[in-house]
């Protein structure tokens, strides 16, 4: 068998996301003759249908999806029927990078964390990351998006108020206003998008998500029935990245 087809053997066998280094570990134990790192990642990039330059491959069908730096998962049937009816390439959407240390912002529950442990349990539960927020810009629109299984989810992302001014001239002083009082004022402004992905995108499933703080599992508990009927979720992420759906 040619690495090609080892490669395709071992993505058989994978139901969600996998790194390059997992590939290698695989090849290393399966077909240890194959096991060339260099090799397996110009392969695993040559079996991918979303990356800019695979001529080395073009005579073959790619069937994985590469999903950010070293992160890959195998390709859906509409993906692959999109690479063949020559759709273009769509840009890859970067996995939120880890905290920096040693300033308020570093906190485990700021927007930017919160949303990069959403992000990576996500793509540890086989959901296809199609977009992330820069959320040190601010930037606009629907936080994090995810496909699966012909599922689609459009999240709306808000960290837990710190205690310090993160940015401006006050960077590092002690607020004057509650934390708790603020994280309420956050809650209201996650419903607003919310709702309205549920009137632009009413097959998508419309998620508002919050790093795991009492406060956020008492406001869901008062508009609970609200958003049930509205059918919009609340998740809360834990400090070590496990997720809760609430309700």
């Amino acid at each position: 068998m040619t690495v090609w087809e080892f490669l395709r053997e071992y993505a058989a066998t994978q139901s969600g996301p996998f790194t390059s280094q997992e590939a290698l570990s695989w090849f290393r134990r399966h077909a240890p003759d194959k096991a060339n790192e260099r090799t397996i990642r110009t392969h695993i990039r040559g079996a991918s249908w979303n990356v800019d330059n695979r001529s080395q491959f073009s005579a073959k069908e790619p069937f994985l999806t590469k999903l950010d730096r070293g992160l890959f998962r195998r390709a859906r049937p509409e993906e692959i029927d999109a690479w063949r009816a020559g759709a273009p390439t769509p840009a890859i959407a970067p996995m939120p990078s880890a905290p920096a240390e040693g300033d308020p912002a570093s906190e485990w529950h700021t927007e930017a964390n919160t949303q990069r442990l959403l992000v990576e349990w996500l793509a540890g539960e086989g959901w296809a990351i199609v977009r992330t927020a820069n959320t040190a810009t601010r930037e606009h629109g629907i936080d994090v998006v995810a496909e699966r299984d012909g599922q689609r989810l459009g999240i709306e992302v808000k960290g837990f108020p710190s205690r310090f001014y993160v940015t401006g001239p006050k960077k590092g002083q002690v607020k004057t206003s509650t934390p708790k009082e603020q994280a309420k004022k956050w809650y209201a402004h996650a419903l607003v998008p919310a709702m309205r992905l549920r009137a632009q995108e009413p097959g998508s499933l419309s998620v508002m998500c919050f790093p795991d703080f009492p406060v956020y599992r008492a406001l869901y508990a008062d508009t609970a029935p609200s958003l049930r009927a509205a059918a919009i979720d609340v998740w809360v992420v834990s400090q070590d990245g496990g997720v809760e759906r609430l309700g």
